[in-house]
């Protein structure tokens, strides 16, 4: 937030949430409601877990109806996914890798990897320091599930469609730090 914050203004509840969470603060909440004139785009950060898959209808819903909050132009509502874990995110500044991220044994393997470059992971901003590292490595991630079918690489309603329903490790995250990075460089 820090690095960008001089081109793009990101603005974040204080606490935790997700799509219904979201609805009701647009719906609801007058600090919300007042800024959707300004509001370009609303993010969704979180991790895609086996249990969401049932979810998701109910969740494109909510999507469908963020956008309409104001007509012309419709807010863009943007999904940073992550398989399973945020660690995995983390990893990708690092180095390219594509693990199974089905149990809780595949989540505490990630945490190690990432220990070995890193010792806090409270202190995220040595992390960040890399993240054109995790963009190049997000790309080849989400560029690799083509064998696997994906049907499209860009940001549609059938791609995350497919990506929450996939079952297979993938990131997101990397096309709104890429997005951000294109502001700050203008």
């Amino acid at each position: 937030k820090e690095h960008f914050e001089e081109n793009v203004r990101i603005m974040y509840p204080k606490g935790t949430g997700l799509f219904d969470e979201a609805w009701d603060k647009f719906r609801k909440d007058k600090k919300y409601k007042d800024a959707l004139e300004v509001i370009d785009e609303i993010w969704f950060f979180y991790d895609v877990e086996k249990e969401d898959v049932p979810k998701w209808e109910h969740r494109l819903d909510i999507i469908n109806r963020l956008r309409r909050l104001r007509k012309n132009p419709n807010i863009r509502v943007r999904l940073l996914m992550t398989t399973a874990c945020v660690e995995y995110w983390l990893l990708l500044h690092y180095q390219y890798v594509k693990p199974s991220m089905l149990t809780p044994a595949d989540k505490d393997r990630m945490l190690d990897r990432i220990k070995s470059f890193v010792q806090d992971l409270v202190s995220t901003k040595k992390i960040a320091r890399n993240y054109m590292t995790a963009i190049l490595n997000g790309e080849k991630v989400l560029n690799s599930l083509r064998l696997d079918g994906i049907p499209t690489l860009e940001d549609t309603d059938e791609r995350n469609t497919w990506l929450s329903k996939c079952g297979l490790t993938f990131t997101t995250v990397h096309e709104a730090v890429k997005w951000l990075e294109e502001r700050r460089n203008g």
